[in-house]
């Protein structure tokens, strides 16, 4: 468990590792934003998945970026270790003076053993309970009340041995001036020159979506011609398909489909930009409330207390409110069905509504 607070530390290198999914980064954020508050002097570094690198890669507060790419593993176990020694030379010529793992992983754990970093962080996680996860980290900070605990409380915890307190923790979204020129111009382009909705009503997980008939009975009570409505969705396939769906499905000439068009950063720019944003629980979702665009977030059975948007100016419509769902541990994540389905179409829309002052 966690010792004695190392409040006195002023440490001049300090690498944070997270190894999850694009929403799961941006909500480090709040530890590298705390951790330059705290340490202005320092360089702050993230280890982290390739595909997640735009959620970070315009934050002003971070050096430089290690990548893990998860394509190593198809070429070959050589090229594969070749990839991981260059990782741990490129970590130890660093010279960290304190690492910060906020990951589970084997993988990180050993990252963390392996750059001689003198202060190595981490958490207590009941599945690592044994000595070689011990070894890796000489300060553990117990998990024993993350269950009740946003996402955001629980990696700001890992902070607690540098006196650092979780109060007060903020999201960041951060995009470069030619991702925002980019999108301007876009918006341009498709004759969208007045204030507009994002709706982004795909996820990967179909369980997490809603009923693509509500989605546009939604949009045609909201769209109008001084208003439009942006209907956004990653480049997959699947997704496009599904917005395609949805704008048959709309009977307004006000809705403009930009799916696929942009990059994460280019997505973040566009939700800057926006008078308000309807998503389900997702990327998009979280980066409309660390942008502080007001975000209707819809949720069905996930754990809303660690995945709930973060700041101020949101609104959760929980589909448990109208009915049963199941145990978000009990999902079969490849169903089809749609558990958001009992979510009405009117309370999304007043609560939207109550956004534009309506």
């Amino acid at each position: 468990m966690a010792s004695p607070i190392l409040a006195n530390i002023s440490p001049q290198n300090i690498l944070l590792i997270k190894l999850r999914h694009h929403g799961d980064m941006l909500l480090t954020t709040p530890v590298i934003n705390a951790l330059h508050q705290r340490y202005p002097q320092a360089n702050i570094d993230v280890l982290l998945y390739q595909e997640t690198r735009p959620m970070l890669e315009a934050h002003p507060a971070i050096r430089r970026l290690h990548i893990i790419d998860r394509k190593w593993k198809n070429e070959g176990a050589w090229r594969k270790l070749a990839h991981e020694r260059a990782l741990i030379a490129d970590v130890r010529a660093c010279h960290y003076d304190l690492v910060i793992n906020l990951a589970d992983q084997w993988r990180a754990g050993i990252i963390t053993r392996l750059s001689r970093a003198p202060l190595r962080i981490g958490f207590a996680f009941k599945k690592r309970d044994n000595a070689l996860w011990r070894f890796c980290h000489n300060q553990l900070v117990s998990t024993a009340d993350h269950s009740t605990l946003h996402t955001v409380e629980q990696n700001m915890s890992a902070l607690a041995p540098l006196g650092i307190s979780r109060e007060g923790a903020r999201v960041s979204m951060h995009y470069s001036e030619t991702d925002k020129q980019y999108v301007l111009s876009t918006l341009l382009e498709n004759g969208i020159n007045s204030p507009f909705i994002v709706v982004q009503p795909t996820s990967r997980w179909g369980f997490k979506c809603w009923e693509d008939e509500k989605v546009a009975a939604t949009i045609d009570q909201l769209a109008k011609q001084n208003r439009k409505v942006i209907l956004t969705a990653a480049p997959d396939q699947k997704e496009r398909v599904m917005i395609e769906h949805i704008q048959s499905l709309c009977r307004s000439p006000d809705v403009v489909s930009l799916a696929g068009k942009f990059s994460l950063p280019q997505l973040a720019a566009l939700i800057d930009h926006a008078q308000l944003f309807i998503g389900v629980d997702s990327a998009p979702m979280h980066m409309a409330a660390a942008l502080d665009t007001p975000c209707i977030a819809l949720f069905g059975p996930t754990k809303l207390q660690h995945w709930r948007p973060w700041g101020e100016h949101n609104r959760v419509i929980w589909a448990g409110d109208y009915g049963p769902l199941p145990s978000p541990d009990s999902i079969d994540t490849n169903t089809q069905q749609r558990f958001l389905s009992i979510i009405p179409v009117e309370d999304v829309v007043a609560a939207a509504r109550s956004y534009l002052n309506e």
